[in-house]
């Protein structure tokens, strides 16, 4: 099964401020804001959904299509998912852009000053499932340019590709319009609890109404899990507690990547499920988004030590 991910590829600027923001601000000058502050640490980190997902789904090997635009800070980038097994034939460097950046500083009291600049993300409806992914089995429409995954959707829907639609954080920017096109015919929905909520108020449908468009639903619960309804059945998928939380940015990513590595490998429901769950406890236990590692052999100890697998997964450890 070829796996084709899409979505957006970025870096992170995490900064921290030794201080308080607020400590700077003059009640009666905000209206007349022109502030700089001196960061004690800076630290890049690679990000992006569809680096993020394709990386898991990497580890466990999955072999992995990327789909998307860069811009031309990327060549190291390009080396690293190419050396841990992600196919990067169809990512496109955009000339005289960068990567989509996400700069952020945080003080003493975990208060943050962000931005984001788009940079060559802007330029993801170039790209087309035609001229790059016409072969794929399974793609997975992750947050990126809006008017990417709008093209992506209609377009997996035209050459009959299963798709998953995995609005997560431009929900929040889409109407109730642009969601179902999303939407309809996608082979799963996946969302966490609060964009589940938010995408029923935008739609005005209810879960049975949504279900009556997708082919199946997962909804992540954080530490609560997750739960899969497929064909009218709701599967309850527990969480793997952490041995310590560092950081929960890309969780929901490698829960995506789990679950879609063990529909690659035509595992039961129940199994593809709690591999995301695992997937997303080895993120939640790092700092950044692709700094987890281990092994199939290490992934089926640790699942085996939570879950009885009935043996199922040995196909993961035999490829």
């Amino acid at each position: 099964m070829k796996i084709v991910v899409t979505g957006s590829i970025a870096y992170y600027y995490l900064m921290s401020f030794p201080g308080k923001f607020t400590d700077s601000l003059v009640a009666n000058q905000l209206h007349t804001v022109s502030l700089s502050f001196l960061v004690d640490t800076l630290n890049r980190q690679r990000g992006g959904t569809a680096p993020n997902i394709a990386y898991t789904l990497a580890l466990l090997g999955g072999r992995p299509h990327v789909m998307a635009t860069a811009g031309q800070d990327f060549g190291d980038y390009r080396d690293w998912l190419e050396s841990h097994g992600v196919d990067t034939s169809a990512i496109v460097e955009i000339e005289n852009d960068f990567c989509a950046s996400f700069f952020v500083n945080t003080d003493q009291e975990q208060n943050q000053i962000a931005s984001f600049y788009i940079g060559a993300m802007a330029h993801a409806a170039r790209l087309s499932f035609t001229q790059h992914a016409a072969d794929a089995d399974l793609a997975i429409i992750s947050p990126n340019a809006p008017d990417a995954m709008s093209q992506y959707a209609a377009e997996c829907r035209q050459l009959g590709i299963p798709f998953i639609y995995d609005p997560s954080q431009q929900a929040a920017r889409f109407s109730g319009k642009e969601l179902l096109h999303g939407l309809n015919g996608a082979h799963m929905l996946t969302v966490n609890e609060y964009e589940h909520q938010l995408i029923q108020e935008k739609t005005g449908l209810k879960e049975d109404q949504i279900l009556q468009r997708v082919g199946s639903l997962l909804v992540t619960l954080a530490g609560e899990g997750a739960r899969l309804v497929i064909d009218g059945t709701e599967i309850r998928i527990p969480a793997v507690p952490p041995s310590s939380i560092a950081d929960p940015t890309g969780a929901g990513d490698a829960f995506r990547a789990g679950l879609m590595r063990g529909m690659q490998l035509g595992l039961p429901w129940e199994i593809a499920g709690r591999m995301g769950s695992l997937a997303a406890t080895y993120v939640l236990e790092q700092m950044g988004t692709q700094n987890h590692h281990y092994s199939p052999q290490e992934f089926v100890a640790r699942f085996r030590e939570h879950f009885d697998d009935d043996g199922a997964l040995d196909v993961l450890m035999g490829e």
